[in-house]
C-alpha cells in the first residue's frame, strides 16, 4: 500500500537526514490527509491507492510547470528544486507508459468499448484513467484519444 511506503519513506529520509527527500515526502503526506479531509466531508472512505497516484500524478505535473516557468524567468536554483521534488515523486509512481504504449492501450480501449466517434471520448478517458492512474500524462493522452477518434 502506497501509505506504508510513504510512512517507510518519511522514516527512512529522517534517518538519513536527507532533507529535501523529508520535506517532499511530507508534502505528499499533507495532500493526501488534504483529500482525507475532503472525502471524510463528502461521507467517503479515506483516499485509495487509485486516488494517492492521481494527488502524485498532479504534484509532478504542479512542479513541471512550476520548474518551466523558474526557468523562463533565470531561476536556476528553483527550477532544480522542483526537478528534484519531481525525482522523488516519481520514486512512487508507478513506471511511466511509453507514447507507443498508450497509443496501443488507447486502440484497445476503443476497440473493447466500441467507441465510435468524438462523444465517446469521455468513456475512453474515464477506462484509461481507471486503469493506467499514475502511469500516464492524461493531457496528452486525451490528444491520442481525439486524434484516434476522428
Amino acid at each position: 500500500m502506497l501509505r506504508d511506503q510513504l510512512a517507510a519513506a518519511l522514516k527512512d529520509a529522517m534517518k538519513s537526514k536527507n532533507a529535501e527527500r523529508l520535506s517532499t515526502v511530507r508534502l505528499i503526506q499533507a495532500a493526501i490527509k488534504d483529500r482525507d479531509i475532503a472525502n471524510r466531508g463528502a461521507g467517503k472512505e479515506e483516499a485509495s491507492d487509485d486516488e494517492i497516484l492521481q494527488i502524485l500524478a498532479k504534484m509532478v505535473k504542479q512542479r513541471d510547470e512550476s520548474a518551466k516557468i523558474y526557468e523562463e524567468n533565470a531561476r536556476p536554483e528553483l527550477a532544480a528544486k522542483e526537478r528534484a521534488e519531481i525525482a522523488v515523486l516519481h520514486d512512487f509512481l508507478p513506471k511511466q507508459l511509453s507514447d507507443a504504449e498508450v497509443r496501443s492501450n488507447i486502440t484497445a480501449i476503443i476497440a473493447e468499448i466500441g467507441a465510435a466517434g468524438p462523444k465517446d471520448m469521455g468513456k475512453v478517458m474515464a477506462v484509461l484513467k481507471e486503469r493506467y492512474a499514475g502511469q500516464m500524462d492524461f493531457s496528452k493522452a486525451s490528444g491520442a484519444v481525439k486524434e484516434q477518434l476522428n
